[in-house]
């Protein structure tokens, strides 16, 4: 039972990166899913999240209108679309999951499963 997160790499201001995370042994159906991010020396912050059937979605300030959630019960896998990146993005990214039908971006909900992290470095 884990998450698989992947998809990180070093990438130009402006340009775009994919994350994925993909669940094994549940299904994320079952879940509301969210996105994370932890700069070095900061908190650990929220980014994104979507909920699990209730379509809410919601998004940070910093990346509204840069940044897409989305799941693909399929796959039983959950993305991160990244565009327009900024240094200030630079942060290992991490994917949870929550047991409830809306979503918050607070981390306190993401109780249950959480991946490994992939690094995102933006360079100027």
């Amino acid at each position: 039972v884990q998450l698989q997160a992947s998809g990180g790499g070093l990438v130009q201001a402006g340009g775009s990166l994919r994350l994925s995370c993909a669940a094994s042994g549940f299904s994320l159906d079952n879940y509301a899913i969210g996105w994370f991010r932890q700069a070095p020396g900061k908190e650990r912050e929220g980014v994104s999240c979507m909920g699990r059937s209730d379509g809410s979605i919601r998004y940070a300030d910093s990346v509204k209108d840069r940044f897409t959630i989305s799941r693909d019960s399929a796959k039983n896998t959950m993305y991160l679309q990244l565009n327009s990146l900024k240094p200030e993005d630079t942060a290992v990214y991490y994917c949870a999951t929550a047991p409830t039908l809306g979503c918050g971006l607070e981390r306190h909900y993401y109780v249950d499963y959480w991946g490994q992290g992939t690094q995102v470095t933006v360079s100027s």
